[in-house]
Order: structure tokens, then sequence, then C-alpha cells
């Protein structure tokens, strides 16, 4: 292969694939079959990772074509998103030709390859073409009220300087940056994800072609609790403190009462400097239930009590930082006894710790530094006494609502998806604020709302914001002053569709064509990364529901099987100051790695291929 040249191969693939079509055409009579692989982000080169990743697809279906399926497999872009800008500001480029650039030369590679690609349904997603009708869906979600705008506290990553969605956040960083993520009060967009949380939940257990693996992340990421809530009196002006628990069988062994570090009832502290301290130390590391697990547990003893619903007993109100006010109620009853984040609290802030479960009737259990958290009878509890757990509930939760002091509840810890991002390199969102306050969609016969090409992105902040003309506009329907919305769209919206897109990619007036989706979708098979298990996978199913009524769309469910393909790993090697470097630029000489300046390299473990690590094998050197 010394005279191995991708352009001759180009040339001879492409008098194939544009001579022979035997891609994605519809013969009545066959069976269909779609499918798909997660399409590349294109970052420049593809690596061994892709390779695999294509190839498996492209297996399947030849072997289907040639069993007489009619085949969809086609190729696209998952072209928005940060490292093109950040690629830009390092390469004095705009993020347009920096991901032209990548996308012409990963194209070559792939089809250098020889995969059965119907290269005619090509898409991109920072095309035009395919973010207006983005756009018209974001249109269609603002008018059901999925799409909606609240001031919340959000994920901020200070390096990214950009809003993160809960799914974003890995072990309380940044899936891109790695850097500690902060809590940051802004007005963004939302979608209402959590109003379909009872059918993403429960359609799991139709996904037959799924591993169970990924199912179970999805269940846990939903995450619904059964319980209730119950109102708690606070001896401030008498406000009540409402409390989401999932064990109010535990009720007696509550010591303290937790609440948020943003819950309304701490304007109580409005005028306390050592809260307001307390309070950004506990927003900075406050991200999610499972990375709070592993904080230290802090709190702020406020000068508040809330009686004890069943007993004549004031018990201590705390702000808490394992508190979340987008959980429950932001509220809690603590039982040290019988949860273990409960206890280490207890401890640290001398609290009573009263056991009211045991393994056996009538017995008590002794608490060290372990709760007891398996099932068993209740005690120290009234008339609760001796129930078990589960009848202790039953019976707990009626006097609760015949006291109608509170009432059965259930909850999901799955959250609306915040989508609203600073950044340049995404999908404008088509919302208009006019000079009278009103916030409106700009027109369908004014889409798409294009990005502007001169763009500045030197400056700190968000570019489009900084924009000194783009962003001031009229208002169409009565000539009033407007400002256009300068935030852009999580670049997981352009993925959460896009196989249906492919469908009819062509197709002018609408996302797509109802009749070929129908004829298409779902995904016969599907194959990508595990990673994306509770982000593109949940988001493409929640798409896939909220766009069913409108498209008079026959699937529910976008992939009805999904094969996650594993990773191509390789070592990595780093020089002594840190910076990540290719393997082939590594020689090794007496157990020791160098550049060919003779610098010194660290060789690192094995992880899957990432060109941020640089650890890639290109295909073109093979």
């Amino acid at each position: 292969m010394e005279n191995y040249n991708p352009l001759i191969v180009e040339e001879k693939w492409k008098k194939f694939f544009d001579t022979n079509k035997i891609f994605s055409i519809k013969n009545d009579g066959k069976k269909k079959f779609y499918c798909l692989e997660m399409f590349p982000y294109p970052s420049g080169n593809i690596h061994m990772g892709h390779v695999r990743n294509y190839t498996l697809g492209d297996v399947i279906a030849n072997f289907k074509r040639l069993t007489g399926f009619n085949v969809l497999h086609p190729m696209g872009w998952d072209a928005f998103g940060l490292p093109a800008e950040n690629a830009a500001i390092q390469n004095n480029l705009h993020p347009n030709d920096w991901t032209v650039k990548n996308i012409t030369k990963m194209k070559l590679q792939l089809k250098s390859l020889g995969l059965s690609i119907d290269w005619n349904k090509e898409i991109s997603t920072c095309d035009v073409s395919y973010y207006k009708h983005q756009q018209q869906l974001f249109s269609i979600f603002f008018k059901k009220g999925i799409a909606y705008k609240k001031k919340s506290y959000v994920n901020w990553d200070p390096i990214d300087n950009t809003v993160l969605a809960n799914e974003q956040v890995i072990d309380g960083k940044g899936w891109r940056s790695g850097t500690i993520v902060e809590k940051k009060e802004l007005n963004q967009w939302f979608l209402n994800i959590t109003k379909y949380s009872d059918q993403l939940l429960e359609s799991l257990d139709n996904l037959k072609g799924w591993p169970e693996k990924v199912k179970l992340m999805q269940k846990n990421w939903i995450g619904k609790s059964i319980g209730c809530e119950i109102d708690f009196i606070s001896d401030y002006k008498n406000i009540k403190i409402r409390i989401f628990s999932t064990r109010p069988d535990t009720i007696f062994g509550a010591s303290f009462i937790a609440i948020a570090p943003d819950h309304p009832f701490t304007e109580s502290l409005r005028n306390e400097k050592n809260f307001e301290n307390f309070k950004k130390i506990a927003l900075k590391n406050i991200e999610s239930e499972i990375s709070l697990s592993k904080n230290e547990k802090l709190g702020f003893k406020t000068p508040f009590f809330a009686l004890h619903p069943f007993l004549k007993k004031k018990i201590p109100i705390y702000v808490a930082n394992f508190i979340l006010m987008d959980y429950g109620t932001g509220a809690i009853f603590g039982c040290p006894a019988h949860d273990q984040r409960d206890l280490e609290f207890a401890k640290k802030y001398n609290l009573e710790i009263i056991p009211v479960v045991s393994p056996n009737k009538s017995q008590s259990v002794k608490i060290n530094d372990q709760a007891y958290t398996d099932d068993g009878y209740i005690i120290n509890s009234d008339f609760l006494n001796n129930l078990s757990v589960e009848q202790a509930k039953k019976n707990i939760i009626q006097k609760i609502e015949e006291k109608k002091i509170g009432n059965s509840k259930i909850i999901y810890r799955l959250k609306d998806w915040g989508i609203s991002r600073q950044r340049y390199w995404g999908c404008p969102i088509p919302v208009m604020y006019r000079e009278d306050g009103k916030v409106i969609l700009v027109p369908e016969k004014d889409l798409p709302v294009e990005l502007p090409k001169d763009i500045d992105l030197s400056k700190p902040g968000n570019p489009l914001e900084n924009h000194p003309t783009w962003k001031y506009t009229k208002c169409p329907e009565t000539g009033m002053n407007a400002i256009r919305e300068t935030d852009t769209l999580d670049t997981f919206v352009d993925s959460s569709w896009y196989f249906l897109r492919f469908c009819s990619p062509k197709e002018i007036d609408k996302p797509f064509n109802i009749d070929e989706a129908n004829y298409w979708m779902p995904v016969d098979q599907y194959i990508g990364g595990v990673e994306h298990a509770i982000l593109h996978l949940l988001y493409s199913r929640f798409f896939t529901l909220a766009l069913q009524d409108e498209f008079k769309l026959k699937i529910s469910e976008p992939f009805e099987n999904l094969f996650t393909q594993g990773m191509v790993c390789h070592p990595t090697f780093k020089t002594e100051k840190g910076k990540w470097v290719f393997p082939k630029e590594v020689f090794e000489k007496n157990g020791s790695y160098f550049l060919n300046n003779n610098e010194r390299v660290l060789k690192g473990d094995s992880q899957a291929m990432s060109k941020s690590k640089k650890n890639i094998i290109d295909p073109d050197d093979i």
C-alpha cells in the first residue's frame, strides 16, 4: 500500500456508489431495515473507534440488503458544539470553516473504507436546511407548553462558560471540561421532559432489543419514588414547610428538618451574613443527589424550629448542603437511625438518634456508624409499633391524610431538560423579546433565524449577546423594537431527532415527511456508545413521544434494537509538562518514551480512544 492515495480510492468508490442505485430504495413487497450508527462529531479525522463502529453497522446493512430487504443506511454530522468554537478561537478560524474542513476530510476517510452508506441522505446539523426545521420543532414545543423559560439555579461550567443539563454533570464535573460544576441562578429555556416520566419509564419494559444495563441506567435516572408529603409548622410566622419522604413510617424517629440552600424558607435568613457565606459554599458544591452523597455534610442551624406533627416536641431546622431544591420539595425530615446521610449529619451536629425500625418486633436496634436500612418492624412509634414497614407506610399515610397535613405522592428524579447554551456555534432559539415585555416566537415564514457570519469570539461571555447588531430586530406583527434570544440550543437537541430527518433529508417544508418516517421508523438496529444511555438515548425517546401526536407518528420508541459497541482503547502519552501527544509521535528507547526532539514522554493507562487525549490511531496511517 505504499502508493495508497485516498483521492484515487474516493474516485473508485464514488463511481461505484453513483452508478449502483442499491441504497435506500423502496421496492414494493420487500421488508424494510433501517440501520443507523450514532453520527460522528466532525473533529478532523476518524480513528479506529469510528472504524469499528461503522464497520459493525455496514456488515448488518449489507447482510440485510443481500437477503432481500429495503435498507436505509445513512450518515451525517453532529456538527454544532463547543469544541468547534474553542478550536476556531485557538486556530483563528470561523467555526463553520473549521467544521466544513473536518467534514470533508472525515467523509473522504469513511468513503475510502468502502462502507455501503447512502451519501445522498447526508445531513449536517449546522446546515441551515437542518436547523431551520429544528426551529420549527422548538416552535411546536413552545405552543404546546413543552418549551418554557424560567429562572432557576442551573449547572454552570466555569471553564466552558455555559449551562449544563443534569445529565451532562458526571460526578460533579462538566462532561466535556472535567471541571467542578457550580450552581448559578439564570433565566433559562427548558423542555418539559418530566411530563413524559411515566411513559419513558414504563416503555423500557417493551425494549426487548436493548441491553439490560442501559435500561437499568435509564430507569434509575428517571427514578420513580413513591411516598408522601407532610406539612411541618415552623415557629417563624407559622410558615408551613412541606416535606416529601419515601419513608413516612420513620416519622417518629425524626430529629431535625433539613432544607435546601435555595429553599423559599431561607428568606427568613436574608439578613444573616453567616448564612449568605454558607449558601455560597453550599451552592458551589451542589450538583446531583448522587454526587452529594459523597460530599462532606454541612449544615447551617437556623434559629427556628418545627412542630412534630405527631409528638408534642419541636425539632430544629437546618439548611443543608445535601438537599436539592429540585428534588421533592427541597426539604426532608432527618431520621438518622435509618438513613446513612442523615446519620452522618446528626453525628456531626450532635442531634438525637432514635431507632424506629428493628429486625424483630419490640426489640431495639443499636446504631453505631451504620444506619439500619433493612426491612423489619416499627418500634418507638406509638400507634405504628409492631407493624411491618410496608403496613406502617400505609397506616401513616392514611393518618396524615385524615389529619389533612399531607397526602400520598409520586415524584421522579428526572428533571426538566435545560436547553439554553450561552455559545455561538449552535442552533439559534427562534424567540424575540418585544419592548412591551411580551415573549413571542419568530413567525414560521421568517425561519430560519440564521447565525451571523461576522462573529467576534475573542471576547469573554456569550458571543451572540456581544454582537453589535444581530440581536436587534423588529416584531413583524407590530413593528415594535425587539431583541432576539441570544442563547443557542444544547447540541443534544440536534441529535434528538436526526434519525427522523434521515428518512427524508431533502424535505423542504417540514422537519420530515411523515409517510417516509412511518415507513422507515423505528430504527431497526442502532449502534453507539453506552456513555449516551442517559443523554442522547433518553432525549431521543422523549422527542419521539413529544412529536408523536403532532406528526401522527405510528411509533412511540425510536430504536428497536440497540447495540453498545464498546470502546477501542490505546495507551495515552503525556509530556512531563502534562501535554497530550499522539502515539505516532512517540518512540521507545530502553523502556522509556521520547518525542523526536528527545523530550521525555510518560506512558499512561490504556483508555478509550479520544481526540482530547490524542490516544488515537488514524486509519489513514494503516
